[in-house]
């Protein structure tokens, strides 16, 4: 039987290492822009809008349906920078442990 002390021991230390993980995912941020940068978003790591910024000159009467475009693009571009960084943040925490595809970690 291995060393159950042990074995408690490296748990506890995945528990920190996965607690860690987790706090420097919340602070993620992506930044997408669409329009040549006219539309910005700015998407958290926990998924929540923080911010979002449109050029003035986007603000033009029966125009709408562009700027919802623009809005749509920018925020997929920030969604797919954020999981990114969260694919590179839970390759770096699983030590290059090989995950089924489409496994994702419990955060």
């Amino acid at each position: 039987m291995k060393d159950i002390g042990g074995l408690m021991k490296a748990m506890q230390q995945m528990q920190t290492k996965v607690a860690d993980a987790q706090k420097n995912m919340e602070r993620l941020e992506g930044e997408g822009q669409s329009g040549a940068g006219l539309v910005k978003i700015v998407l958290g790591g926990d998924g929540k809008l923080r911010g979002i910024s449109i050029d003035p000159s986007l603000m033009v009467e029966g125009e709408g349906e562009i700027l919802e475009d623009l809005i749509k693009a920018a925020f997929e571009d920030a969604r797919r920078k954020v999981e990114e960084g969260r694919a590179g943040m839970e390759k770096d925490l699983m030590g290059g442990l090989p995950l089924p595809p489409g496994f994702k970690l419990p955060f």
